[in-house]
């Protein structure tokens, strides 16, 4: 089926310019792209595991697809999954998921990774939702500078320009001074990233002039850092929210900077969104997963993924309000870290920060709360402390507190928890 979809794009799109690779200087029209995915030797077994940023990774997909093998992403240094070499755990997963032609890892941020596998009908009916959601055309190329191995990027980018025929340049890094070199590659560009890179090249200011679609995923983008750039230059970064099991599912389309940061946009085209009596949200879309593997849970199958986050649905929009899994449990009640956040981020020493619960270290059941502060200028925790005991009961106010340069940020952009909580190892605030 995909790869019956990509001919057709190949043969509509023929001489029109599908991919480039800046760091090589090669570029191809969508039928030389086919002519040398066509080439290529075919997968050596029934799981491909394309890995890497350059144009290698997309020619290995279209030959696994061709040949009817399954693909599995990998990110750089990232071990192939077990199946990938044992026949007989293929033969398993096959027999679970009969239509399995995709398998994504877990961004693994609160525990072990896991595969998650779909069928080419659900990938293709993610791709669907973002181009019709996003506005994704081919007059504007995708500036690929993710990774295109995560679920983000597989889909923004690689499903993209073979399903839809939306050309792709793969930049030669995420650095500053290369983003401004590359914007001068088209007239016009989509942009998807992550709200650290956002960050990184607003405060550079090389975010190229010729971005005419900003989009930010990964992890929550900053509301002041999205007005911020939209001040600067009258470029709006839409907050994109989504997950490895059902990909998108809410998508902010306004032309206006958003008023308030757990607002993540409304739910994609054709997806459907609800709370169960927990409060956390349920997302219904023909691209959510088949199920895990190898142990299979409830909270994926039959078209639905009951998430791990809180939310509010109101006038239309999907608004988080934190993780079940992260809610801390001090002095016997519970609080949202993201509610701290957003309470600190109102002072204007502070440009990140991040909350969490402490154990015990004497096993009781409660957590002591800590928080993580990356400032805009030199503040003592003392000051930032005071700051909060007048917007917040004294008892949600945290006990420990780190000041830091930057936050540990995965390569997905993501906030890895277990990192952070290692840091009060060290001498506290």
């Amino acid at each position: 089926m995909l790869y019956h979809r990509w001919l057709r794009v190949a043969r509509r799109q023929s001489r029109l310019m599908a991919l480039r690779d800046l760091a090589t200087g090669r570029e191809w029209t969508f039928e030389q792209l086919r002519a040398d995915a066509e080439a290529g030797s075919p997968p050596a077994s029934g799981v491909h595991c394309p890995c890497g940023a350059r144009a290698e990774f997309v020619l290995e997909v279209l030959r696994a697809w061709r040949c009817g093998a399954m693909v599995a992403p990998l990110e750089e240094g990232q071990p192939r999954p077990p199946l990938a070499e044992d026949p007989a755990l293929l033969a398993r997963l096959k027999s679970a998921f009969p239509l399995c032609a995709h398998l994504k890892t877990t961004s693994a941020t609160t525990g072990q990774p896991r595969l998650i596998a779909f069928s080419a009908s659900q990938l293709a009916a993610d791709a669907e939702q973002i181009v019709a959601t996003m506005g994704l055309r081919p007059d504007w190329p995708n500036l690929g500078v993710i990774s295109m191995a995560h679920s983000y990027g597989f889909s923004n980018l690689v499903l993209a320009l073979l399903l839809h025929g939306i050309p792709l340049i793969l930049g030669q890094s995420a650095l500053p001074e290369s983003i401004s070199r590359a914007g001068a590659e088209a007239e016009a560009l989509t942009l998807p990233s992550v709200p650290a890179l956002w960050r990184v090249w607003h405060e550079a200011g090389v975010i190229p002039a010729t971005v005419r679609l900003a989009i930010s995923a990964g992890a929550p983008l900053p509301v002041a850092l999205e007005q911020q750039v939209f001040a600067a230059g009258g470029l709006k970064i839409h907050n994109f929210y989504g997950s490895s099991e059902c990909g998108g599912i809410a998508y902010d389309g306004t032309a206006a900077p958003r008023a308030e940061g757990a607002g993540t946009g409304a739910p994609m085209r054709g997806v459907e969104v609800s709370c169960d009596d927990e409060g956390c949200l349920e997302v219904r879309s023909p691209a959510a997963g088949l199920g895990y593997w190898p142990e299979a849970s409830p909270a994926l199958g039959d078209g639905c993924f009951r998430t791990n986050d809180l939310a509010e649905i109101k006038d239309g929009w999907v608004h988080l309000r934190g993780r079940r899994s992260d809610l801390i449990n001090a002095a016997g009640r519970k609080v949202a870290p993201e509610m701290i956040e957003r309470a600190l981020l109102a002072h204007d020493a502070v440009r990140e920060c991040v909350v969490l619960g402490l154990p015990d270290p004497g096993g009781a059941r409660e957590e002591t709360i800590a928080v993580c502060v990356v400032p805009r200028r030199a503040v003592e925790a003392e000051e930032l402390r005071q700051f909060l005991l007048g917007q917040l009961p004294a008892w949600q106010v945290p006990r420990h507190w780190r000041i830091l340069e930057a936050l540990p940020v995965n390569g997905r952009g993501k906030l890895p928890r277990i990192e952070l909580r290692r840091i009060f190892d060290l001498p506290l605030a």
